[in-house]
């Protein structure tokens, strides 16, 4: 007989504490976000390190970035495939021996190689953990569930750039991989000791159907390509290069073709029909936002204290660690509310908070403290504990239990693409934004400008007192000033940046209360 628990869309019972199969399944996902946030601060360290270029060098991003979106999306297809658990365990052991071989790698082509298999492991993490807790928890107490799984989600990307900027500062760059070769063996024997599939996961009717080649094919093909659009856009100034035009055709026919040929084909690696229910339309759309909103302010701060204020990298990277702090007060909260309380409330107040934050930010100037610094991500990182619970939840609302894996993997992919999108357009906005203000500024700046003809002369002066040529010292007087002209060019663009995302966090208010009301008491649907 069919437990109450199951007929609602989980809590089967594998036989050990769910709360242990819970923390077993988070390590390794925890350890997988961490690696990708601490892989940013050291990549002048990496580019040093094999003899490459910068440019050269955030490839061994990109190429992680490319191989983890095509895995994320057919995820649930292979885990229905081949079993979850034994998915999940490949999955951590290709992330684990390719993290050594990163590690030990000689050069830098075969880092980028160990770095897509890296990708490919990683991607698996993520949408198998959620679907496993999904599947592991009865609908009205998953969201204490999620709230672990949140807390790894929201924290490593938080405590990533601070413990990335120690290892670098301190060690060596190889050190951030072979971090997760312990976590990653660890993972593995704890998994294959309590984790299990449910009954519903078992059946041989699913692993049977045909494998969808073509489906397969195009999606990777369109999300690989996507994905070197978003990383590279920018740095080869987008459709002015035939590079990066080329990609956003492949990628733009091979993502309508994809689509066309799921909705028409029996057996699809993804289950775009999903996407007919209103909550789990409007939940992906909304974790794309927060992956946006996220990862595209998770990178503003260190690099602004960075640029500007003349931080290390381990300096700011403790810019974002207090924000942790937050994260690790409000998520157990959130996680009993959401059993109390409609999903799409909980959500509303979350974008909400972020918009204040973001909006106490538009303050942001070259002479900000540390301390102002910190309390600005302790605000935000309040905001995003009020969103990644509720939504994961929503999203599990009136879907059978047999697509909890695709469910999973759907908003994992969401997530990721919106982080890619905001990062990329944190980047183009900042540059063209900057370059806006520097011309507005240069305008005014000429040798007919009292206050310019001020500040080339107090400069010059004081160089001269410090024993510099009365010649030399008007000369590099004036590099002072158009130096300072940068900075007020970039700072300004800053806070247009802010001000726009503070915009945009209250816009997507309204778009909450499309989702349909939910019973927090159990999980499903509330009776009309």
């Amino acid at each position: 007989m069919t437990s109450a628990a199951e007929e609602n869309g989980g809590g089967f019972h594998p036989g050990f504490s769910p709360w242990a199969i819970a923390f077993t399944v988070t390590l390794a996902t925890f350890m997988e976000i961490l690696d990708t946030s601490i892989a940013n601060v050291a990549l002048p360290h990496i580019a040093g390190g094999l003899s490459a270029t910068q440019e050269e060098a955030t490839w061994v991003l990109t190429s992680y970035l490319v191989s983890n979106a095509i895995v994320l999306p057919i995820s649930g297809w292979i885990s229905t495939r081949i079993g979850r658990k034994r998915f999940y365990m490949t999955c951590v052991a290709l992330f684990t021996v390719s993290s050594f071989m990163c590690g030990v790698a000689p050069n830098l082509g075969a880092l980028i190689f160990f770095r897509v298999l890296q990708g490919l492991g990683g991607g698996g993490l993520q949408p198998s953990e959620q679907a496993i807790l999904s599947d592991t928890f009865e609908p009205k107490k998953r969201g204490m569930a999620f709230a672990l799984y949140g807390m790894a989600v929201v924290l490593a990307p938080a405590i990533g750039p601070t413990l990335g900027g120690f290892i670098t500062d301190h060690m060596s760059w190889r050190w951030i991989f072979f971090l997760n070769v312990p976590v990653g063996i660890t993972s593995i024997l704890l998994t294959s000791r309590i984790v299990s599939d449910p009954p519903w996961l078992t059946g041989e009717k699913k692993k049977k159907n045909p494998i969808d080649g073509i489906g397969l094919g195009l999606v990777a093909l369109g999300l690989g390509s996507l994905e070197v659009v978003l990383d590279k856009g920018q740095e080869d100034d987008w459709f002015g290069s035939t590079f990066i035009t080329t990609f956003v055709i492949v990628a733009a026919v091979a993502i309508v073709a994809f689509i066309v040929w799921e909705i028409f084909e029996e057996h699809p690696v993804v289950d775009l029909k999903l996407f007919k229910n209103r909550n789990f339309a409007v939940t992906n759309l909304l974790i794309f936002l927060l992956g946006f909103v996220l990862y595209g302010t998770t990178v503003l701060i260190p690099q602004f204290v960075q640029l500007f204020m003349g931080y290390t990298a381990t300096e700011a990277g403790m810019t974002l660690s207090p924000g942790a702090a937050s994260i690790i007060l409000f998520m157990p909260v959130i996680g009993l509310l959401v059993s109390r309380v409609q999903a799409r409330y909980l959500i509303a107040i979350g974008f909400t908070i972020e918009a204040i934050a973001l909006y106490r930010m538009t303050n942001i100037d070259l002479q900000i403290d540390f301390r102002t610094a910190v309390f600005w991500r302790i605000w935000q990182s309040a905001g995003m504990a009020f969103l990644f619970i509720p939504i994961t939840t929503a999203a599990y609302v009136g879907v059978p239990k047999e697509k909890n894996n695709d469910v999973s993997g759907m908003l994992n992919l969401s997530r990721n693409v919106g982080g890619s999108v905001g990062i990329s357009f944190v980047s183009t906005f900042l540059a063209r934004h900057a370059q806006a203000h520097q011309s507005f500024l240069v305008e005014r700046v000429t040798p007919f400008d009292a206050s310019y003809r001020s500040m080339v002369h107090e400069a010059s002066s004081a160089l001269v007192r410090h024993g510099v040529a009365a010649g030399a010292a008007m000369h590099a007087a004036q590099g002072r000033v158009w130096s300072e002209l940068l900075r007020q060019s970039q700072a300004l663009a800053y806070r247009d940046l802010l001000w726009v995302m503070t915009f945009a966090a209250i816009a997507i208010v309204p778009v909450v209360f499309l989702l349909r009301k939910n019973d927090p008491r159990e999980g499903g649907l509330a009776h009309a």
